[in-house]
Order: structure tokens, then C-alpha cells, then sequence
């Protein structure tokens, strides 16, 4: 009795740890009751040190921001019409996305899902 007890617990651990390890590399998410959002760095978006240029960038180009009613967060999902979409110029990064400005803060969004995967800040 005692071993099929271990066997099941070992099973039931092996089963969770690709979750318990996928739960720990995501650092996408928003703290709830907050202004804050963690965002992942991993998505092959803007680099942590080009990101002062790129907002200079934006600035320069004078992008026009869009309002929406929803809170701008990693993984919201931008509405299909109304907003234009920019590609990112190569001295940034050669990036999938594309940028826009929406309630002031500068998003990269995946195009086809219009899903917003890095608040560039």
C-alpha cells in the first residue's frame, strides 16, 4: 500500500512539474488592484537598453495615440478596427511586431492577433 502511494505521488509529481516549470517562465501578468504590469522580457520585443531611444523614436513620429476603454496590459487584445499599426525599424530590433500608442503608453502587438505582447516603458 505504502509503495502505490509513493508510485502515485511520484507520478502526480512528475505529471505537474512541465506546469509548476512553464507557471515560473512566465512573467506575463497584472497585479491586480494596481497600476502595475509585469512584463516578459522574452518575447523578442524591445531590449531593455534600446528602449529609451525607441520612446525618442515614437515622440519623433509624432505616432497619434489611440483611447481605449479596456486597461493596456500584456495579453489584452487590441480591437480590430480604429487603430493603425507600425513596423519597427531595424536599429531597434528585427522584431514580428509591430507598435502603436494606446492610452499613452507605447504596445508591441503580434499583428494577426492584434495581442499585446510588451508595454514598452
Amino acid at each position: 500500500m505504502r509503495n502505490k502511494l509513493l508510485a502515485i505521488a511520484a507520478i502526480a509529481g512528475a505529471m505537474s512539474a512541465p506546469i509548476a516549470a512553464q507557471a515560473q517562465s512566465d512573467t506575463v501578468g497584472v497585479v491586480r488592484g494596481s497600476s502595475s504590469v509585469i512584463v516578459n522580457d522574452d518575447v523578442g520585443g524591445i531590449a531593455v537598453d534600446q528602449r529609451p531611444a525607441f520612446r525618442e523614436y515614437i515622440v519623433r513620429e509624432r505616432v497619434p495615440p489611440y483611447t481605449i476603454p479596456d486597461r493596456v496590459i500584456v495579453g489584452g487584445v487590441l480591437p480590430e478596427a480604429g487603430i493603425t499599426y507600425y513596423d519597427v525599424p531595424q536599429t531597434y530590433s528585427a522584431t514580428p511586431y509591430r507598435y502603436t500608442v494606446v492610452n499613452g503608453q507605447t504596445v508591441l502587438v503580434e499583428p494577426r492577433t492584434r495581442r499585446i505582447v510588451q508595454v514598452v516603458e
